[in-house]
């Protein structure tokens, strides 16, 4: 696992480094320009420094040492020849400089390498300097490297600054990550709000989101846990007195009549037991399905197709309101088919449970009154619901006081969640007589 801090550190380095090799390079380019001026005008004035014997055109020729004629050291050398090419003074044997070499500045390669020259007429006779470029070049390197040296010198100490900022700029992440590893699966308050760095405080935040999620979820799932266990404590309750009756039967009708009766229980019990795995499915948390188009108008066609033998079964006239010039595109929403075909089927059971033998339930599809939205409507003229109860109808395992047996108080409670799962808004309205329920998704 790399650590932060280390990385930070090296890369910091890293670019301390180079900034200091770029500016060592830039210091030296400069101090060398600096030192071939003062090298270049030091010639010069060398130069015109030799004895004035020397513009003699008659003077003999001169024995002496470089001392006698500079203190330049013995990086200079001194050359000096009549008009005839007679040699008058050579400081140094090497290097073979050339004996004849224009006025002024110039560069030549010899055998120890690259030399500045200078050449200069004084009376009949010419006097030539030399002096090697690598003399030049060590200067510049040694004012550079003195220029640069306190840096150097001072990169642990910017190092060691540079750990401890760092590792004090990260104490806060290690807080966070100490006070998580001593929570358990239970402990799901908010982390303590303290001061933090702009770039610790959105990770705080967003911990402190994802245990307020948590613990929202498990309030739910122990919510949803506790309505089972009561919801199913009635029925199983009846299935065993049930069982019991068929067991004290003392005749074959009275059998019959409690097995039929036990078997009723066994198919309340599989239809709340299977509303009850629905709804789970559709808790908040739980695993969302992949989202695709589903054309709501065959989807309610095919719905109705399946219940229609329940709605004949009933006496009642169950269809789709057609319309030929719908635009199909207008029944195109995205979702889960698998939901929204139970959202459907949920919606017209609890209509064929709650309308009378000869009654008429319509289902449409069309476009919103905004020109954008889907809506899927459900219409009967059956007894409706109170405006008082439309709010509590959504609520689970709660059931109209007129209901009919056999129902478990959780179709609508399963309406209302894949409805939200969808972003869909659910509404219950007066159809005179009977009940609407619109449920309008919104536009993709």
């Amino acid at each position: 696992m790399r650590s932060i801090q280390r990385t930070l550190l090296w890369w910091l380095a890293a670019g301390l480094l180079a900034g200091i090799a770029i500016a060592t390079a830039l210091i030296y380019g400069q101090a060398r320009q600096e030192a071939n001026a003062l090298f270049d005008y030091q010639m010069k004035q060398m130069a015109a420094a030799l004895p004035s014997r020397f513009a003699d055109p008659v003077a003999p020729p001169f024995i002496g040492s470089p001392g006698d004629l500079s203190h330049a050291g013995e990086d200079v050398v001194i050359h000096i020849w009549d008009g005839s090419g007679r040699s008058l003074y050579l400081s140094h044997s090497h290097p073979a400089l050339p004996a004849r070499a224009e006025l002024g500045f110039s560069n030549v390669t010899t055998q120890q390498g690259e030399w500045r020259l200078y050449s200069m007429q004084l009376g009949p006779t010419v006097v030539q300097i030399a002096q090697p470029m690598s003399a030049r070049r060590t200067l510049a390197a040694r004012m550079a490297l003195r220029t640069v040296a306190p840096l150097l010198l001072l990169l642990p100490l910017l190092g060691w600054l540079v750990w401890m900022a760092v590792g004090r700029g990260l104490r806060p992440l290690r807080e966070i990550a100490a006070e998580v590893r001593a929570r358990d699966a239970t402990t799901l308050e908010p982390l303590a709000v303290r001061r933090m760095p702009d770039e610790i405080a959105p990770l705080s935040a967003a911990l402190n989101q994802l245990l307020a999620r948590l613990s929202h979820a498990i309030d739910t799932q122990r919510a949803f846990v506790a309505d089972a266990a009561h919801a199913l404590r009635t029925p199983l309750a009846a299935l065993q007195l049930q069982a019991q009756l068929v067991e004290r039967a003392d005749s074959g009708a009275a059998r019959d009549e409690a097995v039929a009766k036990l078997r009723q229980g066994l198919e309340r019990l599989t239809h709340l037991v299977t509303q009850l795995l629905t709804l789970a499915r559709q808790e908040p948390g739980a695993a969302t399905p992949p989202r695709e188009p589903v054309d709501l108008r065959a989807l309610a066609t095919g719905v109705v197709a399946e219940l229609a033998q329940a709605a004949l079964d009933r006496d009642t006239d169950l269809g789709v309101d057609g319309d030929d010039d719908a635009d199909d595109a207008a029944a195109i929403v995205h979702g889960d088919a698998d939901a929204l075909r139970i959202l459907l089927t949920n919606l017209l059971d609890n209509a064929l449970a709650y309308v009378p033998a000869g009654s008429r339930i319509d289902v449409r599809v069309a476009r919103g009154s905004d020109g954008r939205s889907v809506e899927l409507v459900v219409s009967d003229n059956g007894p409706g619901i109170p405006a008082g109860e439309r709010e509590r109808v959504f609520d689970r395992f709660y059931r109209l006081p007129e209901a009919p047996t056999g129902g478990s108080g959780l179709g609508l409670a399963i309406v209302a969640e894949i409805a939200q799962s969808h972003g869909a808004r659910v509404a219950l309205e007066d159809a005179r007589p009977g009940l609407r329920v619109r449920v309008v998704f919104p536009a993709d």
